[in-house]
């Protein structure tokens, strides 16, 4: 993504708010980081994961926080940025009592925030958090919610896929191509069926041995690659990390093969410069942001009463957003993400403005 929190001071980075968290007796320790409120209510998942210190919370808090704010901008939604970390082993810590806490501390920012969920957090437990919160989204079906955000988040990824198709070989169709996907995860699966439905060649790898013999059960023209390093260096035309942030970087943009980079991970750029050093390989990277964000818009639909078609179809739109970017990033001689960003700050400014018009 082209967002990058270059300091852990929330100052410096501009959020709106920093909320500290904690239950000492259920063992919450939790940040929920505001960016932006800009162009509504702050909305994004909550991370649950065995950080190895506060400050490693706090950096990813506000990098992720900051990062929804585009994403939700990008997306059409009048909703700001916002994300919340849990530092802890969810194998480990999470309880009712935790999840409760935490939705109490959701509650007491009065609607500024609304959480969803995030690595480590699952629909059940927002069915949890949202005994103490009506601050909640990305609920289960019997709950009124929209159950597994992933599958409309693999439906964007597929439609920046396509846009980005048709912008390097001047047509939106898959077929014929050879896609490496990174992660066959709740995404990384429903990608991997869309793209073979399209007429696409899939080879992938993941680390959980779960999810390959989920794969080779249901897809098995699929190729597997022994590890992220060698499906990085294959012959393939488009890169799909769809796994944990990072994806891109010193090591992994030289060897890379591909001409398009499509994926579903978020921070997938691993530093500034990153995506420049893609750029001068000849490399289209479709900013992570903009085409994963079909979750959100997911989710987002909750609060205004749960509709599959309609989010689908604003999730659809992903393709559109990905072909304006890639268009004005040409026009303007600048990297997509650096065009995104400019997007989506304009937004933001021209929309949040007016607040300032006051209504009675």
């Amino acid at each position: 993504m082209g967002v990058f929190a270059s300091t852990d001071d929330p100052v410096s980075t501009g959020h709106e708010q920093v909320v500290f968290c904690q239950d000492k007796q259920s063992g919450l320790k939790a940040i929920i980081g505001i960016y932006s409120t800009a162009l509504g209510p702050a909305l994004g998942g909550t991370r649950f994961y065995p950080y190895a210190s506060e400050d490693d919370a706090l950096a990813d808090v506000l990098d992720l926080s900051r990062g929804m704010a585009y994403k939700n901008a990008l997306a059409g939604l009048d909703l700001g940025g916002g994300k919340a970390v849990i530092w802890g082993d969810p194998e480990q810590i999470k309880s009712e009592a935790l999840l409760r806490a935490y939705g109490r501390f959701v509650e007491s920012l009065g609607g500024r925030y609304y959480t969803a969920c995030d690595v480590g957090t699952y629909v059940a437990d927002m069915d949890v958090v949202a005994r103490e919160t009506r601050y909640v989204t990305g609920r289960s079906v019997e709950h009124g919610g929209a159950g597994d955000s992933s599958i409309l988040t693999a439906w964007g990824v597929f439609q920046g896929m396509r846009a980005a198709s048709e912008h390097v070989w001047g047509t939106p169709s898959l077929r014929g191509r050879r896609v490496g996907v990174a992660g066959l995860g709740k995404v990384g699966k429903y990608l991997t069926g869309h793209l073979l439905e399209d007429g696409a060649e899939v080879v992938a790898t993941d680390v959980n041995p779960k999810a390959l013999a989920w794969v080779r059960s249901n897809h098995p023209q699929v190729t597997l690659m022994d590890d992220a390093s060698a499906l990085v260096a294959a012959d393939i035309d488009v890169y799909a990390p769809c796994a944990l942030g990072g994806a891109l970087n010193d090591d992994t943009v030289p060897a890379l093969r591909a001409k398009v980079v499509t994926g579903a991970a978020n921070n997938q750029l691993a530093h500034p410069g990153i995506e420049k050093l893609l750029a001068d390989r000849g490399i289209l990277y479709t900013p992570d942001y903009v085409v994963n964000a079909g979750g959100v818009i997911q989710v987002a639909d909750e609060i205004e009463g749960f509709n599959f078609d309609r989010a689908k179809l604003r999730a659809t739109r992903i393709y559109d957003t990905t072909r304006e970017i890639l268009g004005l990033a040409d026009a303007e001689g600048v990297p997509p993400a650096v065009a995104a960003d400019r997007l989506a700050e304009r937004r933001m400014a021209e929309v949040g403005r007016l607040r300032s018009i006051h209504l009675r």
